[in-house]
């Protein structure tokens, strides 16, 4: 498979961490599946249905170009026909600021673009298909999501911004009364507001933030034994970091490296 990393324009490096390109040529109708992990960021996929389909585990078709949410359990994506996809990759508070949405309506879940977007931006899904290009696809998109920020008014919650940034700084290892303290809010008041504009709560944010950092590391091969993971990650055991790493991937570790292929950032295959 061939995949590739697309820095965004100077106007959506606030809201846009990457786009990428996924592509497998081999012909046939055979289907992959894939598991996509908690990475703590919503994104967009767009797939040309002449080539191939995504369905979910419920065989439910999805659209050629979907908004999806964050991911917060295990979860596979089936693709039945050749796989021709571009993605986005958002900063975890996008969806607020892109496309003005309580970010935990899309919590677990993706809903087509076109019905997401602002009414004169639902043109685009129809221009994405005709594109005869990678490149047009994602200049197509990025001119879109650049006038859905302007129709918006890029939207930010600046107290959210700045926990989300102090988690993210840490990597999840945050002490949170320290940091309701130097917010001046409650506990109750952060996870509300951060909810609503990063789709979880602050402490599941930081939970992935953690598993995220020990997966590069594994990754990596960068340990001589998974409790050099944990304790360099800030989990109190190995057992606790095999089961924080159960519950983003369903697998352990071991099975991990021995079931899926992460052909693609946190988005890996399943052999």
């Amino acid at each position: 498979m061939d995949y590739r990393i697309f820095s965004p324009p100077e106007n959506l490096r606030s809201v846009v961490r990457y786009f990428w390109v996924l592509e497998n040529n081999n012909p046939g109708n055979s289907t992959i599946i894939f598991s996509p992990l908690a990475d703590g960021c919503p994104g967009i996929m767009i797939q040309q249905p002449d080539k191939g389909t995504f369905h979910t585990e419920d065989n439910r078709q999805l659209s050629s170009s979907f908004l999806y949410g964050q991911t917060v359990q295990p979860t596979k994506l089936y693709l039945t026909g050749q796989l021709n996809t571009v993605g986005v990759c958002f900063h975890p508070n996008a969806l607020q600021a892109v496309f003005g949405i309580d970010a935990n309506e899309l919590t677990g879940t993706c809903v087509d673009l076109g019905l997401i977007q602002h009414k004169k931006e639902r043109y685009v899904s129809e221009k994405l298909l005709t594109a005869a290009s990678i490149e047009e696809q994602i200049n197509t998109i990025s001119t879109s999501l650049f006038n859905s920020l302007q129709y918006m008014g890029n939207r930010q919650d600046t107290v959210t911004q700045f926990a989300m940034a102090e988690i993210l700084q840490g990597k999840g290892d945050i002490s949170f009364p320290a940091l309701h303290k130097k917010l001046q809010l409650s506990e109750r008041t952060l996870e509300r507001r951060f909810k609503q504009s990063i789709g979880i709560s602050a402490k599941l944010f930081s939970r992935i933030c953690r598993f995220q950092e020990a997966l590069s590391q594994l990754r990596k091969n960068n340990y001589q034994k998974l409790s050099d993971i944990a304790y360099e990650n800030g989990y109190a055991d190995q057992s606790h970091f095999i089961r924080s790493f159960k519950e983003f991937t369903g697998v352990s570790p071991f099975d991990y490296r021995k079931q899926l292929s992460e052909v693609a950032e946190n988005f890996p295959e399943i052999k």
